[in-house]
């Protein structure tokens, strides 16, 4: 289901760096060969092999760390409220299916960067995924160095958000907080992904502008970003789905034909 290549050495990280990264997959082959290729490169992996049991680690915050991870001493303190830095999520899972527990996660507000595999790789199957609220999608068979390369970028964008921190953004009824990853809405709080709000950051950090979909995905989904440009489209109408009175007129982002969107 998908190609072995050797890695480079591990890098040498501090216990403070390492980050922690769920896998959830129920083939056993795939799943312990996707811990190997992720703990050679630094990171503390858990594991869970089928949808029902990935619930309770996210939901309880209990986990069984790698060896690698006990060994360290990591397991001492928590790095972050939540236990984990990133999710990787198969769809066809027993019990419960990886789309049902991405689109619980999103709906608990949940802001943790989840990467899909799946042996579906249709437009329609891709854009479902991104719909649910996965941040990325790779399609088996797939290739461990690009699957290593997808991970640290999410992992990358969710500690820099590559903005300068303002004290505060506001246009008309939107109010963002980049420092507190807040937004209100009508002096309502709205719940919005990581992509969500680093996106509506960027606009309401130069409103007015035209941005391509091609300068999104770079500014918010980063240069080594491999997908598909339909990725912006999704994420612009969830937004608008929060932001707007009537998403189908939006006041706010605005449809440049030909050239792109735009904030005001």
């Amino acid at each position: 289901m998908f190609t072995r290549e050797l890695t480079k050495s591990p890098p040498k990280l501090d216990i403070g760096q390492m980050s922690r990264i769920l896998v959830v997959e129920d083939e056993d082959l795939i799943r312990e060969m996707l811990v190997l290729a992720l703990e050679a490169e630094g990171y503390a992996i858990a594991t869970a092999a089928d949808g029902r049991a990935a619930l309770g680690l996210l939901q309880s915050g209990e986990s069984t760390l790698s060896l690698r991870e006990l060994a360290s001493g990591a397991n001492s303190g928590t790095l972050n409220e939540f236990p984990f830095e990133l999710v990787i999520l198969d769809l066809m899972l027993p019990q419960i299916n990886g789309l049902d527990i991405c689109r619980l996660l999103r709906h608990q507000g949940n802001p943790v960067p989840i990467l899909i595999l799946s042996a579906k790789g249709s437009e329609t199957d891709r854009v479902l995924g991104l719909e649910v609220g996965a941040d990325d999608y790779l399609t088996k068979p797939f290739s461990m160095r690009e699957l290593v390369a997808r991970c640290r970028a999410l992992l990358r964008r969710q500690r820099f958000g590559g903005l300068p921190q303002l004290p505060v953004l506001r246009f008309k009824d939107v109010t963002l907080y980049p420092q507190e990853c807040r937004v209100l809405v009508r002096d309502q709080e709205v719940n919005l992904s990581p992509k969500e709000f680093r996106l509506l950051e960027l606009f309401m950090s130069y409103t007015r502008r035209v941005w391509s979909r091609e300068q999104l995905l770079d500014q918010v989904w980063g240069a080594d970003f491999v997908g598909d440009s339909k990725t912006v489209d999704v994420h612009i109408r969830w937004l608008r789905e929060k932001l707007e009175k009537d998403p189908s007129h939006p006041e706010y982002i605005v449809t440049v034909r030909g050239f792109g969107y735009r904030f005001g």
